[in-house]
């Protein structure tokens, strides 16, 4: 399970760390740690020459991760040289489907993201994705009341 880059602003470490201290991964803390092909460069370019255009343009050490809608989609995105193939806004059936796409694809990971829920973990982990990404980690986390009561009543 790992957070997306939506935070609540000036809290984004805060809410990173929070993040892994219940298990999770952190994804990206922001746009340096990984190139995101996202719907709207692949609606300008196409996909081959989005993943080419920003392939060319980042360190060997970068990963690319590349946004596909469709099933359909998924190996396109891994034979044009994605590292990680994001299962954007599928439903499980769906992103079933593109992973089972995906399985003569060596070393590309699937992601599954896009309006999952903590309820739709076990859904989504069935499908067997790599990575399930939630922006619901950070920007829809609950607050916690707290009081700073000892449990000693003798002052009342």
């Amino acid at each position: 399970i790992a957070a997306t880059r939506k935070t609540t602003p000036g809290l984004r470490g805060l809410e990173k760390r929070a993040v892994v201290a219940g298990g999770g991964d952190t994804h990206r803390l922001d746009l340096s740690h990984m190139v995101m092909v996202k719907d709207n460069h692949i609606a300008e370019m196409g996909l081959e020459e989005a993943v080419a255009h920003f392939r060319a343009r980042t360190s060997f050490a970068t990963k690319l991760d590349v946004e596909v809608e469709t099933a359909a989609d998924a190996p396109r995105a891994a034979e044009a040289g994605a590292d990680i193939v994001l299962l954007d806004n599928m439903t499980p059936a769906e992103t079933r489907a593109a992973v089972e796409e995906l399985a003569d694809a060596d070393g590309v990971l699937a992601e599954a993201s896009g309006g999952i829920t903590l309820a739709d973990v076990p859904d989504y982990a069935a499908t067997g994705v790599d990575v399930i990404s939630m922006g619901s980690l950070t920007h829809s986390a609950p607050s916690l009341d707290l009081s700073f009561r000892t449990g000693d009543d003798s002052s009342r």
